[in-house]
């Protein structure tokens, strides 16, 4: 009988998740399982956007693997891993029971985590420093919609990419960075974030929302984003000795798909 060789998960002190849009056609729930199975965490905080109810209200799309995400996630929670899911927008049904605690599992809107070598971080979503957000739910849900639409665009670009065995490109993230009003409201969004930060007393703020993934300082604040599970896959995770790092997940797995074909 052949030796089974079980790769341990990797194990962080803390892991952050957001925007993952369940029930969303563009969710990248196998990336994530594959993610929630490859590591394990004492703290693990969904920080919004993790059920996508505003694409569930206009259509029903809940595949097995997105079953499959909650029976993980809440099987980390049985498991002893205390789970901290802040709210968003797009599951803000769920602020209605900020506050409750289901086991390991607690709603909140916002939290303070400490990390092991004392630095403070505000954990917001984010939503609610969005203008367009805040002033405009219509306008908001414009946007959600022809998101979907560039996504399925480029599903078929990234199909051919990957049979030229290229890695995952992302077409909204290029246009993010390009459009001059798309840096001006990443720019204003991170500021406000920041200025937030700042009211409590921080070290720095975690957040998600526009789902670009980052570390960066700004007006002497740590600045991190988590990123998404739609596009770049990516998580923010605290090692044991408190520092802050991303994972960008599809670029591990492409990496690993590469190094199968050369072994």
């Amino acid at each position: 009988m052949k030796n089974i060789h079980r790769i341990e998960p990797t194990y962080y002190r803390s892991i952050f998740i957001s925007d993952v849009h369940l029930g969303f056609p563009g969710c990248s729930a196998g990336y994530l399982l594959d993610f929630l199975r490859s590591t394990r965490c004492d703290y693990l905080y969904l920080v919004g956007d993790i059920i996508d109810i505003w694409q569930m209200k206009r259509k029903l799309h809940w595949p097995q693997a997105h079953n499959d995400v909650i029976r993980t996630l809440l099987g980390k929670a049985k498991h002893g891993t205390r789970i901290i899911y802040v709210t968003g927008n797009h599951d803000e049904l769920l602020r209605d029971f900020s506050g409750m605690s289901f086991g390991n599992l607690t709603l909140v809107d916002e939290a303070i985590h400490e990390t092991r070598c004392g630095k403070r971080f505000l954990v917001i979503h984010g939503d609610q420093f969005d203008g367009v957000v805040t002033n405009s739910k219509m306008l908001a849900l414009l946007g959600s919609a022809l998101y979907e639409v560039l996504l399925k665009a480029n599903t078929w670009v990234n199909v051919i990419r990957r049979r030229c065995g290229l890695s995952y490109w992302s077409l909204s993230n290029m246009l993010k960075h390009q459009v001059k009003e798309a840096v001006k409201y990443i720019s204003n969004f991170e500021a406000a974030l920041v200025h937030e930060a700042m009211t409590h007393g921080v070290d720095g703020v975690i957040s998600g929302h526009i789902h670009r993934a980052e570390i960066t300082r700004l007006d002497n604040m740590v600045y991190c984003n988590c990123g998404d599970w739609v596009e770049s896959c990516t998580a923010l995770v605290e090692t044991h000795q408190g520092s802050m790092e991303l994972l960008h997940w599809t670029d591990k797995q492409h990496s690993i798909k590469q190094h199968d074909l050369v072994a």
